[in-house]
C-alpha cells in the first residue's frame, strides 16, 4: 500500500531555514509527480509546491514562491522542501502528497517558525 513518511520539522526562527523530506513506498515513485501541501492551525489545507516525475517542472505557490524549493530523488523515492527565509505564517503541518493531492498524504510533519 501507499506509504509516505514526512520528516525534518522542527522549532526555526523566522529568517532560518529547514529542509524536509518524504520518503515514499508503495508505489512507483519515479512515475508520479509529488506535491507538498500544508495545513496552518485553524485553516484548511493549503498547496503548496508540486513536482513533475522526472523533476524538470516544479511550481509553487505565490506564498512560497522565492524562498521554498522542492527537489526529489527518484533513486531514493524521497522528495525534498528546502524552506529559507521562513515566516511565522510558515507555521504549520507539513505533508507530501501524490500528483496534487491532498490524498493520500502521510503523518505530516510539524514546522513552528517562531522566536
Amino acid at each position: 500500500q501507499v506509504q509516505l513518511v514526512e520528516s525534518g520539522g522542527g522549532l526555526v526562527q523566522p529568517g532560518g531555514s529547514l529542509r524536509l523530506s518524504c520518503s515514499a513506498s508503495g508505489f512507483t515513485f519515479r512515475d508520479k509527480a509529488m506535491s507538498w501541501v500544508r495545513q496552518a492551525p485553524g485553516k484548511g489545507l493549503e498547496w503548496i509546491s508540486y513536482i513533475k516525475s522526472n523533476g524538470d517542472i516544479t511550481s509553487y505557490a505565490h506564498s512560497v514562491k522565492g524562498r521554498f524549493t522542492i527537489s526529489r530523488d527518484n533513486a531514493r523515492n524521497t522528495l525534498y522542501l528546502q524552506m529559507n527565509s521562513v515566516k511565522p505564517e510558515d507555521t504549520a503541518v507539513y505533508y507530501c502528497t501524490i500528483e496534487m493531492g491532498p490524498d493520500p498524504r502521510g503523518q505530516g510533519t510539524q514546522v513552528t517558525v517562531s522566536s
